[in-house]
């Protein structure tokens, strides 16, 4: 019969490597943090990235909506397999490839409904670069994101919601991964996702905060990190 305390075996459980991270942060000086520590901060992590799904879910909903319907306005009904679309999306090296995405996802599905859940996140933050303005937002970013700062050039705008789906698309990759994310300022990054709903749709950004549950459990941090 073991008789290895159950904070230590739920650590050995979700490995040492893991977990490490968590007593580093939660080590006092000069004492030393307990496994109880370590955990408490580990679970609060695994239900604060839970709950941000929710006003994630509907941030990447909104955000590629809103691409696409530029993109419509543009290209027509048929976005996903307009040539003039495909020519102009990068192709690096190196790194994400827009165009590639596109055309691998274009060749799966039939109908531009089933193309967008399929593209990759990064497809509809590419879209908010400097190559698309011309074409794609300075004729159509009201129309599709009308609640912008309208003292601001459009450019700026655009770039401050490249800037802003940056901060998004890393939490949501670190959440994705079970990867630690309680030394963020989480509610500010909470604000973000507000803020680029809101751009579209000010009701549906308070719709997303009234069904949002982070805002509580970021309060109920149990340590206080550096």
């Amino acid at each position: 019969m073991s008789t290895t305390p159950p904070e230590l075996a739920i650590l050995t459980t979700l490995s040492r490597a893991r977990m490490t991270t968590y007593e580093i942060a939660t080590a006092r000086i000069p004492q030393q943090s307990t496994p109880a520590d370590a955990l408490a901060l580990y679970g609060w992590n695994a239900q604060v990235s839970s709950a941000l799904l929710l006003p994630l879910h509907m941030c990447e909903v909104t955000i590629r909506n809103a691409v696409s319907d530029a993109l419509e306005l543009v290209y027509g009904a048929g976005w996903p397999w307009s040539p003039g679309l495909l020519r102009s999306l990068p192709m690096p090296q190196t790194g994400y490839r827009a165009r590639s995405d596109l055309q691998a996802t274009g060749t799966r599905f039939n109908t531009t409904g089933k193309v967008i859940p399929e593209l990759k996140f990064i497809f509809w933050q590419t879209m908010f670069t400097q190559r698309f303005d011309k074409r794609l937002w300075k004729p159509h970013l009201t129309a599709v994101l009308p609640h912008h700062d309208p003292s601001k050039n459009i450019a700026n705008v655009r770039d401050e919601i490249y800037k802003d789906l940056e901060v998004v698309r890393q939490l949501r990759n670190r959440i994705a991964h079970h990867e630690p994310i309680f030394k963020r300022n989480l509610l500010d990054d909470l604000g973000k996702v507000g803020q680029l709903i809101g751009l579209r749709c000010p009701a549906t950004a308070a719709w997303m905060r009234a069904q949002e549950d982070a805002s509580r459990i970021i309060a109920l941090k149990p340590w206080t990190t550096p």
